[in-house]
């Protein structure tokens, strides 16, 4: 955890001053207050953005990995982003404006907990299937959100949640992500309910829990994670699949435990990939969401295959 940390600080630090914009120390200690401004109004937010965007998608992804009782779960794989896009389409139709975050939220989590609650009864023998009918389900509630789009003259609106960008985040443009913080605490203070209810309706009722108390605590917190980054964001896929996959791999299955880890290694990842994306083409920018899409999509087929390789060898 510690080696994470560091590794996060240095890149966070090397990172703002990478950009078209020149900064530098020298710059920054003659008190130019040209540099001073970029570093507030630019570098300062999207660093923040950054790290809280990967920090908050990827606790969103362990806890849905645990209510769902799959690994393959995620924001991404069971439609929670797709209903939130859907909730958005339905604010700007309703109330002519994208402002309305507890309808956004609300659909979100109506259908984060319409896909657990299907999961759960069905308990397929293959965990590839949950991710497969996640996808399928966010597809159509995707389909859904771009007729009204279409329908409504919103498609412009919608299209921007496509593609993940930082590059456009300026001071007063990401604050809505902070809301990841007080959700990663009480997550942090719930891990033990969350935790029982993964391990089956019948062990959590025993334990004297309300199942379905917890499961909708649970999709609160996946949902209102997920959907704050995506609006403010954009897509990244996959990130809420590998990122806990890769703590649990490195360091076992407690909840407690994983999640101020995947925090780190979720923040740090997509501060990895958001400088390539700023690097890779200097002094244009890619996209990050074509980086993690590229790097998400080979570690999903890697696990994919290593499951199927250890589900053959027992």
């Amino acid at each position: 955890m510690k080696m994470l940390s560091w590794t996060l600080l240095v890149l966070s630090v090397l990172s703002l001053f990478v950009g078209i914009g020149q900064l530098n120390v020298a710059q920054l200690l003659t008190g130019d207050p040209q540099s001073w401004d970029l570093l507030f109004t630019s570098r300062i937010p999207r660093l923040a953005a950054v790290l809280l965007a990967g920090a908050g998608l990827s606790i969103a992804g362990l806890i849905m990995q645990q209510i769902s009782q799959n690994r393959f779960a995620s924001p991404s794989t069971s439609g929670t982003i797709e209903c939130a896009m859907l909730g958005y389409v339905l604010s700007l139709v309703l109330f002519g404006n994208g402002n309305q975050l507890w309808l956004i939220f609300s659909v979100s989590m109506l259908g984060t907990l319409a896909f657990v609650q299907f999961i759960n009864r069905i308990q397929f023998k293959n965990a590839v299937f949950v991710p497969l009918v996640g996808i399928i389900f966010g597809n159509v509630v995707q389909s859904v959100a771009t007729f009204f789009a279409y329908k409504y003259d919103a498609i412009q609106n919608l299209s921007s949640w496509a593609v993940a960008n930082f590059a456009n985040l300026l001071q007063g443009d990401y604050e809505l992500l902070y809301v990841a913080i007080p959700f990663a605490i009480f997550s942090l203070l719930y891990a033990t309910r969350i935790s029982a209810v993964g391990l089956g309706k019948d062990f959590a009722v025993n334990l004297g829990l309300n199942y379905q108390q917890v499961l909708v605590v649970g999709v609160l917190l996946v949902s209102v994670m997920s959907a704050s980054v995506v609006m403010i964001v954009g897509k990244l896929p996959f990130l809420g699949l590998i990122v806990p996959n890769l703590v649990s791999r490195f360091y076992g299955d407690n909840l407690r435990r994983n999640i101020p880890l995947t925090a780190l290694l979720g923040a740090l990842i997509v501060l990895v990939c958001d400088l390539a994306g700023r690097l890779i083409i200097f002094p244009y920018e890619l996209p990050i969401s074509n980086i993690i899409s590229l790097l998400g999509g080979a570690v999903f087929i890697y696990f994919i295959l290593q499951g199927e390789k250890n589900a053959r060898s027992s």
